[in-house]
């Protein structure tokens, strides 16, 4: 194969955001505390105001590893009918790096006083770019001739449901509907146009009340990714209504805990850790910190109001 063709290649491996894994959008251990990062119908969904930022380094120790920061809000608004909400994420894996500034909006539907519906579509603007000066390359075969900077710019668009009672919760989302196209290099005389995937996210949670100092609350997220099928399992444990401890496996990597503590009634900070098995091990750990701010309603009688 020519050199020029390998290098592509090598590219639009790196463009695609998992070397191995048809999954492009970056990994969260940490959603169900904040689930607008994969749902726009999450919005409003806490009940009052709402922010959090987290970040998230995946394969500690490997230099270009993927670099993940978000931040989102979103409150509920006129007469807690509808909910509105920003997320700003960025994120870096060698020389690519992505930006991206998206707006949500949610209908909820009340079916009862315990039971609600929220229906949300997101859209946002995300921006790609790839700094060839930031490759090693292996050759010097005058490499300037097919290694070039991309940037680009692109409207994306996402959609989902939400439905949750005072004990239980279920969403599904998909993002990238309008499949955006974010990079194109020339080969031959051709040319390769890498588009965003898009990805089907359904997750499910409940709790049990074992008692007023223990709630038990496992939750799953599936991932669907044109034909790949990734499943998160977590195993939630709430002690004395402000520390949470959980331990998830993932079935495409491996297993991980985490930690989220109430600082206060509305300050909340967690950590979360995750390594691979087997060969995976090899790519080291991957930590992710996030801290959490809620000014809701003062009064909620539901079972865990700070978990959905």
């Amino acid at each position: 194969m020519p050199m020029k063709n390998i290098v592509i290649l090598c590219l639009l491996l790196v463009f695609t955001g998992d070397l191995l894994k048809a999954q492009q959008d970056a990994q969260y251990n940490l959603y169900q505390f904040n689930q607008m990062v994969i749902n726009p119908a999450y919005a409003g969904a806490r009940n009052g105001l709402s922010a959090t930022g987290s970040v998230r380094q995946q394969w500690a120790g490997i230099d270009g590893a993927p670099l993940t920061s978000c931040f989102s809000a979103h409150s509920p608004i006129a007469d807690k009918n509808l909910g509105v909400g920003v997320t700003i994420l960025t994120d870096k894996l060698g020389p690519k790096n992505m930006f991206g500034f998206y707006g949500n909006a949610a209908y909820m539907l009340n079916f009862s006083k315990e039971w609600k519906l929220s229906l949300g579509l997101g859209a946002g603007y995300n921006r790609y770019q790839f700094n060839s000066e930031e490759i090693k390359m292996l050759v010097t075969e005058n490499p300037n001739v097919f290694v070039q900077d991309q940037v680009s710019n692109s409207l994306d668009i996402c959609s989902g449901a939400y439905l949750k009672s005072n004990d239980f919760f279920f969403g599904i989302s998909a993002t990238h509907l309008n499949s955006p196209s974010v990079a194109q290099y020339q080969i031959n005389n051709g040319s390769i146009t890498y588009k965003l995937k898009t990805h089907l996210f359904v997750t499910a949670g409940k709790s049990f009340k074992f008692s007023e100092t223990l709630i038990f609350a496992p939750t799953v997220l599936v991932k669907f990714v044109s034909g790949q099928v990734n499943t998160d399992l977590n195993l939630n444990f709430l002690l004395y209504k402000k520390l949470w401890l959980g331990a998830f496996y993932r079935s495409d990597f491996g297993p991980g805990f985490l930690i989220q503590y109430y600082i206060t009634s509305t300050i909340r900070a967690a950590y979360s850790y995750d390594t691979g098995i087997q060969d995976a091990r090899r790519l080291g750990g991957s930590h992710e910190i996030m801290i959490g701010f809620d000014m809701g309603p003062k009064k909620v009688k539901i079972v865990n109001p700070r978990f959905l």
